[in-house]
């Protein structure tokens, strides 16, 4: 499964979600990418005021504010029913 943060540096609530998200690989295999929506205009456009923003895949786009056990449920959840693509 994969998952993608986008966020952009020196934004905490970013960080925290990373370290979140690295706490649950532990117990969830997927594979994390970070994008900085600053190296991208439309990834800018879309999300410059809603980062930190999680793309799980088979998932729903996760909005803040982020609180674990729901970040753990919903890679749960995508997790156990895998999507066909």
């Amino acid at each position: 499964m994969h998952v993608t943060l986008y966020a952009r540096p020196g934004c905490h609530l970013c960080d925290d979600l990373k370290t979140d998200l690295a706490a649950l690989q532990t117990e969830i295999a997927f594979v994390l990418t970070e994008r900085n929506i600053d190296d991208d205009p439309a990834d800018y456009a879309r999300f410059q005021y809603l980062i930190p923003v999680l793309d799980i895949e088979g998932g729903p786009l996760l909005y803040p504010p982020h609180h674990g056990d729901l970040v753990a449920a919903a890679l749960h959840e995508a997790a156990n029913h895998p999507h066909d693509h």
